[in-house]
């Protein structure tokens, strides 16, 4: 399935980059990390293969399945035996698979129209679940009656797929060149920054809509000229539905939740900042949906934290993290008690000299010295830190395409995306040690 991108993407790494990739011999099948003595499989067999961002559910209800997108189209992996088998071709992008129905999601183009599809992972049967004009589909509730996306509101401004202005050659080839105000090139990454806040203070009116699958009415669940992206649907409550308010990180509040069943609903902010140049972003829920986990820093670059934010209470709990281990998303495991980081290069925000790896990280919290409690503790952040254990060398791997990583349902691999081989393909990493 070649990769359509249409209106705003969900995030700047979802689609694979288009960076051109080096012919390769077909990567090894299996081996043991020497310096992590964890077992690495590929999954994929064909070049250009691609999991999920790291947000986005790929598993079948019963966990006994995974869906890629490759080349072709779409396919599955049996996680017992890793067999792999096509499950459907067409042009088109792969969206998510379901949490109630065996159904793998994906979207085409027909003309003006997007199409919302989807194929029964057993029978292979497709269907079309919603027809629309505009816009991007980026998420889907729990029972599967809601699709979510975000449009913007004036068809003439014309947008590229990561939300960016489009205006000529050099931006859609994603050179984000600026210069600061010495009238000097700036960086790739601040150049970037400019750009994110061009495109901010723009002020471009967005909606954020839902599709129901079984009527196929279309309904406005918030408007704003706020940058508005990165929707997710509670695993859990079938209308909360959490998003973002895109932009440089250090100045927008990025984090919100809405319910969509409640009509007039006023959005809730997760996160407000308590300093200057403090970021937080790349959220997600639990996978029992009680909890929002994002990255936060404070400040930017300096001193990392995976923070969670309990929905029913407000509480918060805060685990720090060392900055060789700050990863470029993070995620929980099905029974909340681990986290995962794919790491990152050092050009990234925290600068990591040695950041470059795959790990499970083992969250400990700081009990109260001699269980005396502060008058007000259970009101306060409940702080912890995170132990990192590295699971895979990526120092081969290009950092352009993110891993995503994310753990299996039975929390014992860690599926990722990786060029380490030259070309993309999906692997997996054993949590347990090999024999």
């Amino acid at each position: 399935m070649k990769t359509v991108l249409i209106g705003l993407a969900t995030a700047f790494a979802l689609a694979l980059p288009a960076f051109a990739q080096a012919p390769a011999a077909q990567p090894p099948r299996e081996w043991i990390d020497k310096d992590t003595g964890h077992r690495v499989v590929r999954l994929s067999d064909e070049p250009g293969s691609s999991s999920l961002y790291f947000n986005y559910n790929g598993y079948t209800p019963q966990g006994d399945k995974l869906v890629i997108a490759t080349p072709k189209g779409l396919s599955t992996v049996d996680l017992a035996t890793r067999k792999l088998a096509p499950l459907v071709e067409e042009d088109g992008k792969f969206l998510f698979v379901g949490r109630k129905t065996r159904s793998a999601y994906y979207i085409v183009t027909e003309g003006k129209t997007r199409v919302v599809k989807a194929v029964d992972i057993d029978s292979k049967k497709v269907r079309v679940v919603a027809r629309f004009d505009r816009g991007d589909i980026q998420t889907i509730n729990a029972d599967e009656t809601l699709l979510g996306g975000v449009v913007v509101t004036k068809p003439e401004i014309e947008t590229r797929p990561d939300g960016m202005l489009k205006r000529d050659n050099r931006f859609d080839q994603a050179a984000y060149e600026a210069v600061g105000p010495d009238g000097k090139p700036l960086s790739f990454a601040e150049a970037k920054e400019v750009r994110l806040n061009e495109r901010l203070e723009s002020k471009i009116p967005m909606e954020m809509f839902v599709i129901d699958t079984r009527t196929g009415e279309k309904r406005v669940v918030h408007a704003a000229t706020d940058w508005l992206n990165h929707l997710q649907f509670s695993p859990t409550d079938p209308n909360l539905l959490m998003f973002c308010h895109e932009g440089p990180w250090h100045k927008v509040d990025r984090l919100w939740l809405l319910r969509t069943d409640q009509p007039g609903a006023k959005p809730v902010k997760i996160h407000t900042r308590t300093m200057n140049m403090e970021i937080a972003g790349h959220e997600w829920f639990s996978a029992d949906g009680k909890t929002v986990w994002y990255d936060l820093q404070t400040p930017r670059g300096e001193d990392f934290w995976v923070a969670g934010y309990e929905i029913a209470t407000g509480k918060r709990a805060w685990y720090h993290v060392e900055r060789n281990a700050w990863s470029v998303h993070f995620n929980s495991s099905p029974d909340g008690k681990l986290f995962a980081g794919d790491g990152g290069d050092s050009e990234m925000v925290a600068h990591a000299p040695d950041g470059k790896w795959l790990y499970l990280m083992h969250p400990r919290g700081i009990p109260d010295v001699a269980g005396i409690h502060a008058p007000d503790s259970e009101h306060l952040i409940r702080p912890g830190v995170i132990d990192a254990e590295k699971l895979v060398n990526m120092s081969a791997h290009d950092y352009r395409l993110e891993p995503n990583v994310n753990f299996t349902p039975d929390g014992k691999w860690m599926v990722f995306r990786s060029n380490m081989h030259g070309a993309n393909h999906v692997y997996a990493v054993e949590l347990a040690k090999a024999k």
